[in-house]
Formats: C-alpha cells, sequence, structure tokens
C-alpha cells in the first residue's frame, strides 16, 4: 500500500508524514495495489485488516465497528421502500462513526512514534480521539468552535484528559489552525478526516453492509459535514467490487442541512467555490462552511450518479422522532438528515436502501428538550393514573 494524491498521482510511503501532497497540496489517498480476497476474520473494524494501512498486532482498539444493520419496515412502508435499512453507527464505543477512523489513524500515530495527537472539531472527533489516545497512551489536543459543540460530546473530551481549546470562531478557523500546527511541528500528529489513514477505518462500514445484504445496497444515504465519510464509504464498496465481492455499486446520496450546504449548492451552481462563511445549523456534526474533503466527495457523488440534496432544521427534528418513535432508534440531529430527505422526497427505489446514522442521540439531547416536552402530571393514586391516561 501507498499514499497517492488524488489530483497529480504523486505516491509517497506510508511512513511518510504529510496531510496534503508534497507536490501539488491536494489531498492524498491510500492505494493498494492488490485488493484482498475474503480471508477475513473476527468481528469489527479489524476484521478487515488485509484491506487496512496498519498493523492489526499493534491496534488501539475499543471494540469498534460491527454495528447493527437495522431493517425498518414500518418506515419502510410509509415511504414506499421496498426494503430501508439505518445503519447505527451510534452504537460505536464513543457513540459515533468517528471510532473507525480513528482506531486505524491513533494505531498509525503510535507506529509512528508521535507523542501528541490532535483535531479540530464539532464534537465527535474529540471524544473519538480523546478516548484512542487515553487507550495509546498519547496527549490528545483538541480545538473547537467557541460555543457551538453539544455538551454530550465535549464531557466525553474532558473525561478522557484531553486538552481543549476553544477557538474564537468557527469549526474551519478550528481547522485551519489545527493544521498550521500538526503541519508546523512534527511531535503533533493530525487525526482530522484530512489524514487518509482515517477514512481507511470508516470505509469498513461499508464492508460491513456489503456482508450484511449480500451485496452493496442500490442506494445510500448519508448524512454530509466535513466530506470525508461519503468518500471513505464509497472507496469501500469498489475495494469490494474490486476484489469481486459485490457484483454493483450503489447511488451515494450526501445529505447536508440547509443553512450548512456548500457541496449542494456547488453542485448546482449556486456557489463558485465549495465554502460558504457563516453555516448554521441546530445539526451540529455537520455545521462546517468549508469541507476538508470537498473533492473526494464530489467524486464519489458523481461516479456513482449520486447527489447533495439538502434538508432543513424543521424536516431534521421532525425526522429524528419519527425514526425514534417509529423504529426504536435514536439518532443525534445529523444522523436524521438522511431520513428526512427520504420523508419529503420518497423516492422511488427498487432496490434497498441504506440510511447512515453517524451518532447516537444521547451526543446531543438538548436538541430534542428543546422542544419543551409536556410531561403529563398525575395525582399519587391509580384513578388519577388512569384519568391521565384515559384508560
Amino acid at each position: 500500500m501507498t499514499q497517492q494524491c488524488i489530483q497529480c498521482k504523486a505516491r509517497y510511503p506510508l511512513t511518510q508524514v504529510l496531510y496534503t501532497c508534497a507536490a501539488c497540496n491536494d489531498l492524498l489517498e491510500i492505494i493498494s495495489d492488490a485488493p484482498a480476497r475474503n480471508d477475513f476474520g473476527g468481528a469489527g473494524v479489524w476484521r478487515y485488516a488485509p484491506l487496512l494501512p496498519a498493523d492489526s498486532r499493534r491496534a488501539v482498539t475499543l471494540g469498534e465497528g460491527a454495528t447493527g444493520l437495522h431493517r425498518c419496515d414500518r418506515l419502510a412502508a410509509e415511504l414506499g421502500l421496498a426494503a430501508l435499512h439505518v445503519k447505527n453507527e451510534g452504537e460505536n464505543p464513543t457513540g459515533s462513526f468517528k471510532d473507525r477512523g480513528m482506531t486505524v489513524g491513533m494505531t498509525h500515530a503510535r507506529t509512528l512514534g508521535v507523542q501528541s495527537v490532535a483535531c479540530a472539531s464539532t464534537g465527535n472527533t474529540s471524544a473519538a480521539l480523546a478516548a484512542y489516545a487515553a487507550r495509546a497512551g498519547l496527549r490528545a489536543v483538541v480545538l473547537i468552535p467557541g460555543g457551538k459543540v453539544a455538551l454530550g460530546k465535549l464531557a466525553q473530551a474532558i473525561v478522557h484528559n484531553a486538552r481543549i481549546v476553544q477557538i474564537n470562531g468557527n469549526f474551519d478557523d478550528a481547522m485551519r489552525l489545527v493544521h498550521e500546527l500538526s503541519s508546523s511541528n512534527a511531535g503533533v500528529y493530525l487525526l482530522n478526516s484530512i489524514n487518509p489513514f482515517r477514512l481507511e477505518g470508516q470505509k469498513t462500514a461499508a464492508f460491513e453492509i456489503c456482508e450484511a445484504l449480500g451485496d452493496a445496497p442500490e442506494t445510500l444515504v448519508l448524512p454530509l459535514g466535513n466530506a470525508g465519510n461519503i468518500s471513505a464509504y464509497w472507496k469501500g464498496f469498489r475495494e469490494f467490487r474490486a476484489a469481486g465481492l459485490i457484483k454493483r455499486l450503489p447511488r451515494m446520496i450526501g445529505v447536508q442541512a440547509a443553512g450548512a450546504a456548500p457541496i449542494a449548492e456547488f453542485l448546482r451552481g449556486q456557489r463558485t467555490d465549495c465554502r460558504m462563511d457563516d453555516p448554521n445549523t441546530i445539526a451540529t456534526a455537520i455545521r462546517i462552511g468549508a469541507p476538508v474533503s470537498w473533492k473526494k466527495a464530489l467524486a464519489a457523488i458523481r461516479d456513482s450518479g449520486g447527489d447533495a440534496v439538502t434538508v432543513t432544521d424543521d424536516e431534521i427534528l421532525a425526522a429524528q422522532r419519527k425514526l425514534a418513535a417509529t423504529e426504536g432508534l435514536f439518532v443525534e440531529p445529523s444522523s436524521a438528515a438522511p431520513i428526512a430527505w427520504l420523508l419529503r422526497e420518497k423516492p422511488q427505489i427498487a432496490g434497498p436502501v441504506v440510511a447512515v446514522a453517524t451518532g447516537n442521540g444521547l451526543k446531543d439531547p438538548d436538541a430534542v428538550l428543546s422542544a419543551k416536552p409536556v410531561l403529563l402530571q398525575s395525582e399519587a393514586t391509580m384513578d388519577g393514573l388512569r384519568r391521565v391516561l384515559e384508560l
């Protein structure tokens, strides 16, 4: 395996610490020269060690991966879909899909011999970085945008003893600073999704979906924020296809919040570049105006015949409640964005659809509680209880 630039195709050894191409400054990806056949063993992310660019014998792991692919028949019937599954990444150790990438990235960091790892985060990445750094015995540095991180996520970084710096700016400011910090300090290793080793771990969710269904789904719908995850899934599907393990590739649909939709608007010619200066949405995990991996995301969307679409905050919150009340799955607001799009559009899709829920609902309970739920009141008597319940 090697690192390769997505633009000029320059190649670098895995042991060379780079976050962008030294020749043209574009993004890097990991290239496997010989796709592995189905010689996998065990469960979780490291089941797919033959397709990962890190030494599984030194794995920094908390048992990530092997998350549920939940068939949602009642919701499928309402949507007119033959089959709908939700890949619930909130079942990972720190409650989000970030754990998949972090186990591979942190394993590589330990192999490199660095002492500190760093990230910019709206919440989920900070939780995963802090937990896996603690597991590896490394120091964690987290930069967060001021006042815009859900406390349920920040609590995890705090308890795992990360050094947390609140930036007087948005996520994109934090991302710029942490990139500069790691590029100028060899002892600090950057583990945002600009790091291609992160995406290698995240692609394993695509492998799990294929093994569970016996093939790739017809359509995959997932939230779109910093845009690394959609390209990771697409890479996973392509690698399984190249290895002869599946017959088809899915159509990739990335869903953004209407107030933070640089990729969807760029794709439709509404923007001249893939950037918006003041992103705003209740879905904090995808409140990103300058997605680092936008080129990879656009390639996944275009190559798969897919699309980048938007939903409103009201649609997101309604979808969050719908999924929980109908199928028993409580996901954070950003994770409900794919369901929001499906509920609104009711697309005509004949084959199986997989919606990716990237994080647990307990990551951001304030989004639910902000609706001021009505609590029934009763006297401490059976008659009073029956009256309230109308039984």
